[in-house]
């Protein structure tokens, strides 16, 4: 499954994709897809022969909760409608509480790290063949950047990652730009890392772009990808030829020139750090490592072909290329057989009190964020504050983007407005639904002083909640949310 070279499908971006030259394939990402039709951009470049991944962000896999029937369908309906290869998703939980803890229901309305334990294993092997059993292409699942770390964690990422694919099968989605906010943000070395997963598993790539503020990495996914991020790919490319590179651009989008340039950029360190290359940068190659690593680096050396070739030319290559091709294809039918094993397994439920155990842990944690409350023991509180702003600012930019009535009604006192409200208010269904909420909440205050302001106010929530605006007391607040539930 060659990919090729790929950037992220936006509609923002839209038109500047359809003119980029040299692109294999296009993801983008499922949950902004209707059901039944796709985006005119999209069907033109699926005629063009440009495949599009789905590219999920709302399963929450790594949550406690098995995965959603509702939200799996989704997907799979996505993937059939574009007929891609495969679709994709994250190694992350996005909600906490609900039955399994008996408290409310929390939503992060971002991807947060799980620990890296054998409880939040076991949970995440299981869910992951929920969703595989439910789906009609193969998964492959991304790790995330993080600005928090689990204390008494039990494995390094790389061992997580491969104790993963290891017990279910699963393709892994890498990106780099993710390994280096890790590297900032937690300490961890993305060569280790590199080294302790299975390279052979990878599916494709992502590379991104951010920002560090006040010794924090922020992977904003709007600027400009760094030669820190750079660097990490080199490391990666050293090791395995990877099916497919896509760039990540989500905000604050630069012309198509920029997004050329820097897909140039990521060809030439593709073409750079090839073994053939640049044999001699790669001195890391002398360093000790463990069996199993050395197997994957001798593997990944193996791999190695000229730039823009395909499988179809490694049979006529000779020597030491033609012995490259041989190593290559062992460590295909290593990984197959692995899969095989992983598919022939039934979907076993997590070791007892795993699912219970995670469930309150992350409960714990997403509460601290969201809601206000003490901060679980062993976690850095600084960061956690950093995270909190972090979400609460989310929350504002996204809402402002799914309702951009609301900033232009309330001007330039929305955002104090939406952050004062998210302090005292978790999101518990949606961005749309916070919407409402966020809406109701300023209605009920009176804290407009400008009355046009307020009757537009009053218009935009009777439109899309119901025929009764909300009241001053607790009686029509009821009445206006049992209008919603019974829509």
């Amino acid at each position: 499954m060659r990919l090729g070279i790929g950037i992220g499908w936006r509609p923002e971006i839209a038109a500047e994709v359809e003119a980029l030259t040299g692109i294999d394939w296009v993801e983008a990402v499922a949950e902004n897809l209707c059901p039944d039709h796709l985006p005119s951009s999209l069907v033109r470049l699926r005629e063009r022969g440009v495949t599009v991944v789905p590219h999920g962000v709302s399963l929450g896999l790594g949550g406690a909760d098995r995965p959603d029937p509702v939200r799996l369908a989704a997907l799979a309906a996505r993937a059939e409608l574009l007929g891609t290869p495969l679709v994709t998703e994250h190694i992350a939980f996005v909600r906490a509480g609900g039955p399994l803890t008996a408290t409310q229901r929390l939503e992060a309305g971002h991807l947060l790290p799980v620990p890296r334990t054998w409880d939040a294993l076991e949970v995440l092997c299981e869910n992951v063949r929920v969703a595989q059993d439910s789906l009609p292409v193969p998964l492959a699942l991304e790790n995330i950047a993080a600005l928090i770390s689990w204390p008494d964690e039990e494995l390094t990422e790389g061992q997580f990652l491969a104790e993963l694919v290891e017990r279910t099968g699963v393709r892994l989605l890498i990106d780099v730009a993710n390994l280096h906010t890790n590297h900032v943000n937690r300490g961890e070395d993305p060569a280790k890392a590199l080294d302790e997963l299975p390279v052979e598993a990878i599916a494709y790539v992502h590379v991104a772009g951010g920002v560090e503020k006040d010794g924090v990495w922020h992977d904003t996914h709007a600027h400009p990808v760094t030669a820190p991020v750079l660097d990490v790919l080199a490391e990666l490319r050293s090791r395995v030829d990877p099916p497919g590179v896509l760039l990540e651009r989500d905000d604050a989008f630069p012309p198509g020139a920029e997004l050329a340039a820097e897909l140039e950029t990521i060809r030439a360190t593709l073409r750079a750090a090839a073994p053939s290359a640049a044999p001699a940068a790669r001195s890391r190659a002398a360093e000790p490592r463990t069996a199993r690593t050395a197997t994957r680096t001798d593997g990944a050396e193996a791999r190695t072909v000229a730039a823009g070739a395909r499988t179809a030319e490694a049979g006529d290559r000779t020597g030491k290329a033609g012995d490259r091709t041989a190593e290559a294809r062992a460590r295909t039918v290593r990984f197959e057989a692995r899969t095989v094993a992983a598919e022939a397994r039934t979907v076993t439920p997590a070791a007892p009190g795993a699912r219970d155990r995670t469930a309150v842990a992350q409960t714990a944690l997403l509460s601290a964020l969201v809601a206000g409350t003490p901060a679980p023991e062993g976690f850095d509180r600084r960061r956690l504050r950093v995270q909190s702003r972090a979400l609460a600012a989310k929350r504002a930019d996204v809402v402002a983007k799914v309702a951009p009535e609301l900033p232009e009604i309330l001007g330039d006192g929305y955002r104090a407005a939406f952050l004062a409200y998210a302090k005292s208010r978790p999101m518990s269904g949606g961005y749309r639904r916070d919407a409402l909420d966020f809406v109701e909440r300023v209605l009920i205050s009176g804290g407009l002083a400008d009355p046009v302001a307020q009757r537009r106010l009053t218009y935009w929530w009777e439109d899309r909640s119901g025929p009764r605006p909300p009241g001053r007391t607790t009686r029509l607040v009821r009445a206006a949310r049992a209008v919603l539930v019974r829509k």
